[in-house]
């Protein structure tokens, strides 16, 4: 594996992913992200350990495929990304919605 820089580290993640599929899975400690589509899973690993202070367990990442995006006569695609779904140890925990 090679090194990546902590500042590099950042870039990887995206955003999280707010869906009803995803705040399911909340429900087993897993958490899902949009990522650099570059970023390999021991990357992403180290990329969520290093800003969230937790203890990673599994990273799953897919492609997600590319859908048909219409402008008046125009077709084409939305850009391509990667989604990564992350496990965490069963004491590791990411507050996605802080109290306010």
């Amino acid at each position: 594996m090679t090194k990546v820089q902590p500042r590099a580290l950042a870039d990887l993640i995206k955003r999280p992913i707010i869906t009803e599929k995803a705040t399911i899975l909340l429900e087993n400690n897993q958490y899902s992200f949009d990522v650099d589509r570059r970023a390999t899973k021991p990357q992403i690993k180290a990329a969520i350990e290093e800003l969230f202070n937790v203890k990673v367990t599994a990273v799953n990442t897919y492609h997600v495929p590319p859908k048909e995006r219409r402008v008046v006569r125009f077709v084409g695609h939305r850009p391509r990304y990667k989604r990564a779904i992350v496990t965490l140890a069963p004491d590791s925990k990411i507050v996605l919605f802080p109290e306010v």
